[in-house]
């Protein structure tokens, strides 16, 4: 087949990936009566079958991934003026923390550059500050007011997807903002209390999945916190190139960021032969090779049926669950 054939296959084929999902996401329009939960969760289950087996169309029709994100973190207040509240107290205490990170995230990604500026990522992180503050004094009562929440290492990268494929930076802040405190709050929380137990967690589970290769890991005194800290603590957003990583992020949206630890193993295992080979495999592990997101979705599927189910449980409720 002709690389020309191929190219008009691989057209036609996002083509109908995106017919499909924009039957889903505009339906036909049904009475608050017929409306039902039944209906929504249907459409988030057709969404996500469609992320898993398509993945999201984003070069036919760029404006699917932000309405999908948005979806699949159940945002929909987008105000305008509590932002710019949040942005006119200016600065937050974390200020120097917060310029000594934004500079240098994604920054070897020339695209990323280009869209996002500087003082828009330094903008929504003292925003995300202010606003966990006010939060905190007025004793909210939402399922994460237990936890407190400041600036952390890592948290520019986390922003920074948000913030290249939302179309405005108030979405950009709010999906933000949702994703930190409900799907992984844990894992920004001063003693990066989630990512270490990711950490230990990836250990546990490549014991399971690849014992040979844990084991020669092991050999070398090589524990994921030595090796996979960046990879964990960002969601893989350390990895580029950024294409690859959102559409890794479609994925960790739709069935849980705690998949991203079965999502560095597949990182692993995809370059298991030469770490077996190598008698100092930290020098490959120091710099992953680039990301490629839909052979690492397709291990970490896989991998989720080898794991015993109370490991399994764990590794779900690891970035929220409070001990």
């Amino acid at each position: 087949m002709s690389t020309t054939t191929t190219n008009e296959t691989h057209s036609d084929s996002a083509k109908k990936a995106a017919h499909s999902f924009h039957r889903i996401l505009n339906p036909p329009k049904l009475g608050s009566s017929t409306r039902t939960q039944q209906n929504i969760d249907d459409g988030l289950k057709k969404l996500r079958r469609l992320i898993l087996v398509d993945g999201i169309p984003h070069a036919v029709d760029p404006t699917l991934r932000p309405k999908i994100w948005k979806i699949l973190l159940s945002v929909d207040d987008l105000s305008t003026e509590r932002y710019m509240a949040y942005v006119s107290r200016g600065p937050c205490q974390y200020k120097e923390k917060i310029r000594n990170d934004t500079f240098r995230t994604l920054a070897t990604d020339r695209g990323f550059k280009e869209r996002v500026r500087e003082d828009m990522l330094v903008r929504l992180l003292d925003a995300f500050v202010w606003r966990n503050h006010e939060r905190q004094e007025s004793g909210d009562g939402s399922p994460t007011s237990q936890l407190s929440f400041t600036y952390v290492q890592g948290m520019n990268v986390l922003a920074a997807p948000f913030l290249y494929t939302m179309p405005s930076e108030i979405e950009a802040f709010y999906c933000f903002a949702r994703f930190i405190e409900f799907s992984c709050p844990l894992y920004v929380q001063q003693t990066l209390e989630g990512v270490h137990r990711g950490l230990k967690l990836l250990d546990r589970c490549l014991k399971i999945v690849d014992p040979d290769l844990f084991g020669h890991l092991r050999s070398k005194n090589l524990s994921a916190e030595i090796y996979a800290f960046p990879s964990v603590l960002t969601l893989c957003a350390c990895t580029p190139p950024l294409d690859q990583v959102l559409q890794l992020w479609d994925f960790l949206l739709a069935f849980g960021v705690h998949l991203n630890v079965l999502c560095v193993i597949a990182q692993l295992l995809l370059m298991r032969d030469d770490i077996m080979a190598s008698t100092s495999p930290m020098k490959l592990l120091r710099t992953f090779p680039p990301l490629e997101a839909q052979p690492v979705i397709g291990i970490a599927v896989t991998l989720v049926r080898d794991l015993p189910a109370e490991l399994y449980d764990e590794l779900v409720k690891h970035p929220y669950e409070v001990r």
